[in-house]
C-alpha cells in the first residue's frame, strides 16, 4: 500500500474514532495528541490485514482522562459476567488501569464457573489451571478472540470499550488505545523493541516513514533496538517467527544483555517487566511471589511458581 493511501486510511479511522468521544474538551485534546504507530502501518506497507490501530497520546493527563472516560463507559454498559472492580490508579507517574483480581476485563465478562486465582490455595494451582485452560498460551488466544469477535461486529455502538487490561483499552472496530506510554513519537518509540514498528502518523504530520524501519519490513527481519521491557521482547519474537520473520543470534544477545542489567529480585522491577507481557498468568506469578515476600524475589520459589502455572 502506498504512503498516500495509508495516510487516507488512518485519517478516516481516526476521524471516526474522535467523533465517537462525547466529551468535547477531551475530544479536542485527543485530536491534537493522537499518535498512531506500531503494527498497523507495517501491515499496510506489507499488504497484510490490519489487526488493529494502536493509538497513543502526547500527554499523561490526556491519557489518564481518556482512560477514566472509557472505564466509566465500560462499567456503565457492562451487563454480562461477574462484577469487577475497575479503576484508573491515581497518583503515579504512569497511567494504569486496575482490574481487581482478574487483571483483565472483557465486554463478555467471565463464565459463570469462573474463579479468581486467589480463591484457591497454592497447592491447587496446577489443578485449577488445567480445569480452566489446557495451555497457558490459550489465555492470550482467548483475549484475541474476544477482541476479534467485537471488531467483526457490523452492528453495535462504534468504538465502544470491549476489553480492558493494565496497559490498554481495546475498542470495537479495531482501535486500541495504549495508556502505558505517552509523549512524542520519539519518546513512545523509546519503549519499542523492534525497528520495523517505528513508522507513525499524527494529524499534523500525516504518515512518517523511516528508512531503517522500511528495510526491516522488506526483509521481514527482526532488528532489536533496545527496550525498557526486554523480557517482553524475547517473548514477542515467537509470534513474528510464526509469521515468517527471521531473527539472528545477535539480536537475542542484545536482549539477554539488557535482561541481565535488570534487578529481577526486586519485586517491583519484576512486576513491571512481566506486566508488560500483559498475560494473566504472569500477574498470578507476581501475586504468589508477593505473598511470600513484599519486596524481594526468592529465585527458587519463582522457578517453582512458574513450573506450577506453566
Amino acid at each position: 500500500m502506498k504512503k498516500k493511501t495509508i495516510n487516507a486510511v488512518i485519517s478516516k479511522k481516526m476521524r471516526g474514532w474522535w467523533d465517537s468521544i462525547e466529551d468535547e474538551s477531551l475530544r479536542e485534546r485527543v485530536q491534537k495528541e493522537t499518535v498512531v504507530t506500531g503494527g498497523c502501518i507495517a501491515s499496510m506497507l506489507l499488504g497484510e490485514d490490519i489487526s488493529d490501530f494502536d493509538v497513543y497520546l502526547g500527554k499523561q493527563e490526556t491519557a489518564r482522562d481518556l482512560a477514566e472516560y472509557y472505564v466509566k463507559r465500560f462499567k456503565s454498559k457492562r451487563a454480562n459476567g461477574i462484577p469487577l472492580d475497575i479503576s484508573v490508579r491515581p497518583g503515579t507517574d504512569r497511567v494504569e488501569i486496575v482490574v481487581q483480581s482478574a487483571g483483565v476485563a472483557s465486554e463478555e465478562g467471565a463464565e459463570a464457573d469462573y474463579q479468581y486465582f486467589e480463591d484457591r490455595p497454592p497447592e491447587e494451582a496446577q489443578t485449577y489451571v488445567s480445569e480452566v485452560m489446557d495451555d497457558p498460551a490459550e489465555i492470550e488466544d482467548q483475549h484475541e478472540e474476544t477482541k476479534t469477535a467485537a471488531w467483526a461486529e457490523a452492528d453495535g455502538e462504534l468504538y465502544r470499550p470491549v476489553f480492558l487490561s493494565t496497559n490498554a483499552i481495546t475498542l470495537s472496530h479495531k482501535v486500541q488505545v495504549i495508556v502505558r506510554f505517552f509523549g512524542t513519537p520519539e519518546e513512545i518509540h523509546a519503549n519499542y523493541d523492534f525497528i520495523h514498528c517505528t513508522n507513525y502518523w499524527t494529524k499534523s504530520t500525516g504518515v512518517v516513514l523511516n528508512q531503517p524501519a522500511l528495510e526491516a519490513l522488506l526483509a521481514k527481519e527482526l532488528r532489536y533496538v533496545g527496550s525498557r521491557y526486554p523480557i517482553c521482547s524475547a517473548i514477542r519474537t515467537r509470534k513474528f517467527v510464526k509469521r515468517g520473520w527471521t531473527i539472528n543470534a545477535g539480536q537475542f544477545v542484545k536482549m539477554a544483555f539488557q535482561i541481565g542489567e535488570l534487578d529481577l529480585k526486586d519485586l517491583s522491577v519484576l512486576r513491571d517487566q512481566l506486566t508488560g507481557v500483559d498475560v494473566a498468568y504472569f500477574l498470578e506469578v507476581i501475586d504468589k511471589l508477593q505473598e511470600k515476600d513484599k519486596e524481594r524475589v526468592d529465585g527458587a520459589y519463582l522457578l517453582e511458581i512458574i513450573d506450577r502455572l506453566f
